[in-house]
């Protein structure tokens, strides 16, 4: 029994995943694109949705990260959004490896962003990383920065979102403490 309860708890897992990875390829909201473009990119459109596609997925990779209940959530959201970047159709054949080491340079360059401690609020640091990727200012003062900074948070927050609609959220009895359940 063991082993099917163990089988079908990984295959839900997997479809979670699946589900919190479908909606991290989600593309852009076309102001937020047009903004950076302006903003930062010179006026390349397409590279500035390349830089929040990358950004919304590199997000949501951290927030699995850092908020998931369940220790394995952060590698299967991975793979499912791996697959997916795979088949991307956004994403010429030929140019699929340029994009998985572009991802991959973000996603550092964010996950550093996001857990260090000091100067700036990982929204703020993100924003930096995002806009320096892009070809804009990075001077935490400069409004680009600041609305960078929003639109980051709005990114954290609708993963979260996404995260706690995919997974559920934890519920504790009111009389216990969360420390006691680590025993």
């Amino acid at each position: 029994m063991r082993f099917f309860r163990s089988f079908r708890d990984d295959r839900a897992l997997a479809g979670r995943s699946a589900a919190y990875a479908d909606v991290l390829m989600q593309e852009p909201a076309p102001d937020d694109a047009e903004w950076l473009g302006r903003a930062a990119t010179r006026g390349d459109a397409d590279h500035a949705r390349w830089e929040l596609r990358y950004l919304r997925r590199a997000i949501g990779v951290l927030v699995a990260q850092r908020d998931a209940l369940d220790d394995r959530t952060h590698s299967q959201v991975l793979r499912a959004l791996v697959e997916r970047m795979q088949r991307d159709p956004q994403v010429d054949v030929e140019l699929r490896e340029l994009a998985d080491r572009q991802f991959n340079a973000r996603l550092s360059a964010y996950r550093d962003a996001f857990t260090l401690r000091g100067h700036g609020t990982p929204a703020m640091r993100v924003a930096q990383n995002l806009l320096a990727f892009s070809g804009g200012p990075i001077r935490a003062a400069d409004p680009v920065v600041q609305r960078g900074a929003q639109l980051v948070s709005s990114y954290l927050a609708a993963s979260n979102e996404a995260l706690r609609q995919s997974f559920g959220t934890a519920e504790l009895p009111d009389d216990v403490a969360p420390s006691a359940l680590a025993r």
